[in-house]
């Protein structure tokens, strides 16, 4: 019985999660090809192909590489231990505050003073 019968929400595969992150590296990837090859086109001149197929290169290159390692980057970001999360969960704190932390720290230093003595 999977976790959705139990009233557990779902996440995304590991396929959506690839898929997204080419989307969003496909999206930053157009934008940085079209900043830099706007400049590079700028400064240099368009080359003998013409803007349009030189600004079109930078975009296209620049969004393929950005969506390949972000794709790869997301998947592997993303790539939690379910028992791990619900353990954070269910477990309670150790330490509810930094007071409480600094009390039970000096206390193990008491303790450990003593049984070296």
């Amino acid at each position: 019985m999977s976790a959705a019968h139990h009233g557990q929400p779902q996440g995304p595969t590991t396929w959506q999660k690839s898929t997204m992150g080419a989307l969003m590296g496909t999206g930053v990837g157009l934008t940085i090809g079209f900043i830099f090859g706007s400049y590079s086109i700028l400064r240099g001149g368009a080359g003998p192909r013409g803007v349009l197929p030189t600004l079109s290169q930078y975009m296209l290159s620049s969004a393929a590489t950005f969506g390949f390692f972000l794709s790869i980057g997301s998947v592997i970001r993303n790539d939690a231990h379910p028992q791990l999360e619900a353990a954070k969960v269910l477990l309670p704190p150790m330490v509810g505050s930094q007071s409480e932390g600094i009390a039970l720290m000096k206390a193990r230093w008491e303790l450990e003073k003593r049984t070296r003595a």
